[in-house]
Order: C-alpha cells, then sequence, then structure tokens
C-alpha cells in the first residue's frame, strides 16, 4: 500500500504530535488528543487529522519498538539452537516491555487500532510460535507450553517489574532475574 507524502508542515506537525505523545507516555500520562494538542502547540483539530484516536497514537509511539522486536524475531528464526533462540527472543521483549512504557497497553490489547500494529503482533506472534516449537521439538522445553501463553507471561512479567522493579536500570536486572526463573520453569525436566 502507498501513501501520499505529508506536505513538510503537515510532517513537522506529525512529529511533533508523536515526540509530544512519546514524552507523555514516558511520564506516565496517559494520551488524550486535546492534552497532546496543547502541549504540542498545536490546534486540536490537527492532532485529529492525524490520529482520530488516542489508541492509534499510542500504537504509533509503540511502533518503532515493535519493528525492532519483529526484525529480533527473525533473527531468532535464523540461529540454529532453539533453546538460545527463544531464550534471546523472550529477553528482548520482556526488556523492551520494561523500557518502554508505550509497549505493555500495545502488547497487551486484544484489539489494534492500525493495520501496522496487527502486522507487526502478527510477526511476533509467529516468530514466537515457530521458537516455541522449534524448542518443543527440540525437547527443550515443556509439551504443555502452548505458543498463546507466551504474551501473558511477558505481560505479567513486565507489570510485576513495573511494580516491583526500582529504578530504571533495577527494571532491567529485575526483568531479567524474573525472566530466568520463568525460563528455568520451561525447560524439559532433564534438560
Amino acid at each position: 500500500m502507498t501513501t501520499t507524502p505529508l506536505r513538510k508542515d503537515a510532517a513537522r506537525n506529525w512529529e511533533r504530535i508523536v515526540a509530544t505523545a512519546r514524552d507523555l507516555v514516558d511520564q506516565g500520562t496517559a494520551l488524550q488528543l486535546n492534552d497532546v494538542a496543547r502541549r504540542a502547540g498545536l490546534g486540536v483539530a490537527t492532532v485529529y487529522r492525524h490520529f482520530a484516536t488516542p489508541e492509534a497514537l499510542l500504537e504509533t509511539v509503540a511502533a518503532p519498538r515493535l519493528e525492532a522486536l519483529a526484525a529480533h524475531g527473525e533473527q531468532a528464526l535464523a540461529d540454529t539452537d532453539p533453546w538460545r533462540a527463544l531464550e534471546g527472543f523472550l529477553s528482548h521483549i520482556v526488556e523492551a516491555q520494561v523500557t518502554d512504557a508505550a509497549l505493555p497497553p500495545v502488547a497487551a490489547a486484544t484489539t489494534n487500532t492500525l493495520p501496522r500494529t496487527t502486522e507487526l503482533k502478527k510477526s511476533l506472534a509467529s516468530a514466537g510460535t515457530t521458537l516455541l516449537e522449534r524448542a518443543r521439538d527440540a525437547r527443550v522445553v515443556r509439551c504443555d507450553l502452548a505458543a498463546t501463553d507466551l504474551v501473558p507471561l511477558m505481560c505479567g512479567i513486565a507489570h510485576a517489574v513495573t511494580v516491583h522493579g526500582g529504578t530504571p536500570t533495577g527494571r532491567i536486572d529485575t526483568a531479567h532475574r524474573y525472566l530466568a526463573t520463568l525460563l528455568e520453569g520451561m525447560r524439559q525436566p532433564n534438560t
């Protein structure tokens, strides 16, 4: 699908809106389009022309991280060691969730506003499913672990870290510790 490029002033406004939204999300402030317009120094109609809903704006803010994760998923699929590939993929996922405040609500949402978000989430789910199946086939993870378990487990770790993680550095360390515990529980006995 091709889109018409934005005029320079419209592109600047789009970038200003997204940067303002990114700042608000990083501060833990819920996105409200009128508030974004005020903080960005733009008219409300300008913001609504670019983003019909706060969810569309939040998904746009999360898109670069989702794209990076999808790229990492592709790299993980190329790894011939099933355990290392799955572990590395999940490590990137959980670290992204605890360092990017836009990611957890977008990852946990059952519906998406933007087609690109749907596409990226499908890519991540597909990579996770394939990596889990390969690990299961190699008998390095429990056979009762389903691909549909991965998103709730990663979201659970992210939530626990948000509640108990402390400083930004501490959050990453805590996330890796929680993930290591989860991974140990996922391992097939006697591997």
